[in-house]
């Protein structure tokens, strides 16, 4: 039954394509998405400057460093590399250089949207079999921990190309922050020694991980100066010779041999042909406001898309809360299937992009949904998702001349693979473990995959990062969010509260809820529904499941209409500062 359930699935899809293509609609032969129009927007707009700055973060530090390179007269991507490696230093728990991020960027001059791909790849050597346990399922300690778990990271590329051609200001001087909070030291915050602790038996594995993160066998202690004298050599070295100063040379030399000690497969050769990448943004239209997001290597913008495009046929706003929840629900349980069907790397994978963007394909799959009834996923076998955890992070930012940045930046798992590589301060992200390392088996966040997202030599693994641009007649957002699987229906929710015309700090505060088509269950924060919503979804056949971690969103938002900036950072984490200058 649930092979004949699939084959009639995938037959509908099929007919619908080939309906999509009698029609006239125009299919990428590379399966590169076609850019939307914009919607109306007014024409004094385009021109328009804000005359000040807004960044929100998940750190304090990283905010101010971002300020800090604004006021030398660097603009909003030179403000992104500050943060980002200062996040590197501050926050390795989620992010560094260790290990990748995507970025959606707005040029205000030209009025031009880019996405930067820093997205990790696998390595030359990558063997399926290194993942991949006697009986046939998955290897979680080989795909989380350890040298084997990371891909060739991508952050470093990617700051140096948004620092060379979209910056004003030299690498030095955007990553100057960065270092010297790396030299002079600072006081983790608790999110970081709670990291520390939760993470210390894999830590205590790779002496380099125990001399950085383990100073006299423990966590920092709280009120504790902690400095990374290797990282900052790093950063200076990438400071003074752009990415020859990683991929190449000294900090090369050193990752390769402490990776290749620890029973890890780089070779010099993977780092020098690492290439950092420009990708056409997603662009969607809904309800007279134009989103630009994340493609492939993302699944987020994919998803966040064709979420958008079902529920442009319902107006939300007249319904009650269960009916809006329901409507919204089954739009990201499509959404989610296709995820695991289709998407994967683009210059690995062709992909029926256009069908998934398309707004008929929107209308067939809105077809589908029954106005009082869930629709149970039950075409894959039952997958048990972990706690998708805050092991990413997301920065937002709006400079005085209305450049924007919206950059996802992450090492995968808490603490990424804990493994340091020796004399570089470097944490390697565990991104293999993005990859479906054994077909329609799930990963750490529960997410089901494909042959399109099987690892390749160079390939990039699928994510869910979903940085975006949200632009309106009036209004402007720039957002995004850590929490694996979560993060894309955390943006989307984030996005139509941005819509019905909520202030940034409203935008972060909201409780949510997630469903990522298996396992079949609504994820719910705390406090999201009230007795009377939970009982009629309840009723309509969900599966209610509380969840307790959930992203920490940063947001800024414009108002052109009175030219006044906002910018909020999440209140699940009291160390982030969203700050308007």
């Amino acid at each position: 039954m649930i092979f004949s359930l699939r084959a009639v699935a995938l037959r509908g899809r099929v007919l619908l394509l080939a309906a999509l293509c009698s029609g006239g609609a125009a299919f990428a032969a590379d399966g590169a998405p076609r850019a939307a129009p914009a919607p109306a927007v007014n024409a004094a707009a385009i021109s328009q400057r804000p005359g000040h700055a807004a960044i929100a973060s998940a750190n304090f530090l990283a905010t101010n460093a971002g300020f800090e390179v604004l006021a030398k007269g660097g603009n909003a991507f030179d403000a992104a590399v500050a943060v980002a490696a200062t996040l590197s230093v501050v926050e390795p728990e989620s992010s560094g250089i260790g290990g990748g991020f995507m970025a959606v960027l707005h040029r205000a001059k030209g009025d031009r949207d880019v996405f930067i791909d820093a997205r990790e790849t696998a390595p030359a050597a990558v063997d399926r079999k290194d993942y991949v346990n006697a009986d046939g399922s998955p290897n979680r300690d080989a795909a989380l921990k350890g040298p084997l778990s990371a891909g060739i990271p991508g952050e470093p590329a990617g700051l140096v190309l948004i620092a060379k051609r979209y910056g004003r200001l030299s690498l030095q001087q955007s990553l100057a922050p960065a270092i010297r909070i790396a030299r002079d030291g600072f006081q983790p915050d608790p999110r970081l020694r709670d990291s520390i602790a939760e993470q210390k038996q894999d830590l205590r594995r790779w002496p380099a991980s125990v001399a950085k993160y383990l100073p006299n066998g423990k966590p920092p202690a709280e009120g504790a100066i902690w400095r990374d004298p290797d990282q900052a050599r790093t950063l200076e070295l990438i400071a003074a010779h752009g990415d020859d100063g990683f991929y190449r040379g000294e900090t090369a030399k050193k990752l390769v041999a402490a990776v290749q000690a620890a029973g890890g497969n780089w070779t010099l050769a993977d780092l020098d042909g690492y290439r950092a990448k420009e990708r056409a943004p997603i662009v969607v239209n809904y309800r007279g406001y134009r989103i630009v997001t994340a493609p492939p290597p993302s699944s987020g913008g994919v998803a966040i898309a064709e979420i958008l495009n079902i529920l442009s046929g319902f107006d939300l706003t007249r319904m009650a809360q269960p009916q809006r929840v329901h409507y919204i629900v089954e739009a990201m349980r499509r959404a989610f299937r296709d995820h695991n069907d289709y998407l994967g790397d683009p210059d690995f994978v062709t992909m029926p992009l256009d069908m998934l963007l398309s707004p008929f394909y929107a209308d067939g799959l809105r077809q589908s949904i029954l106005p009082d009834k869930a629709t149970p996923s039950s075409m894959l076998p039952r997958a048990e998702a972990s706690e998708p955890g805050m092991h990413t992070t997301h920065f937002s930012i709006i400079d005085a001349d209305g450049n924007m940045a919206a950059v996802t930046s992450t090492v995968n798992y808490v603490m990424g693979s804990t493994f340091v590589a020796a004399g570089t301060g470097v944490l390697l992200n565990d991104e293999m473990d993005d990859f479906a390392l054994v077909p329609n088996k799930p990963n750490v966040y529960g997410l089901l995959g494909s042959v399109a997202n099987a690892p390749k030599p160079g390939k990039r693994m699928l994510s869910s990062m979903s940085p975006s641009i949200v632009i309106g007649a009036d209004r402007t957002a720039v957002i995004g969010s850590p929490g694996g699987s979560t993060i894309i229906t955390q943006v989307l929710e984030g996005i139509l509260h941005f819509i019905d015309g909520e202030s940034a700090q409203q935008i972060v505060a909201h409780k949510r809820f997630h469903h990522q088509y298996m396992p079949d269950v609504v994820n719910v924060e705390q406090g999201t529904f009230d007795a009377a919503t939970s009982d009629a979804l309840t009723r309509m056949g969900y599966t209610l499941k509380p969840r307790a971690s959930w992203g920490f969103m940063n947001v800024v938002t414009w108002d052109r209409k009175t030219n006044q900036l906002d910018a909020a950072s999440d209140p699940r984490r009291p160390s982030g500062l969203g700050k308007v200058q």
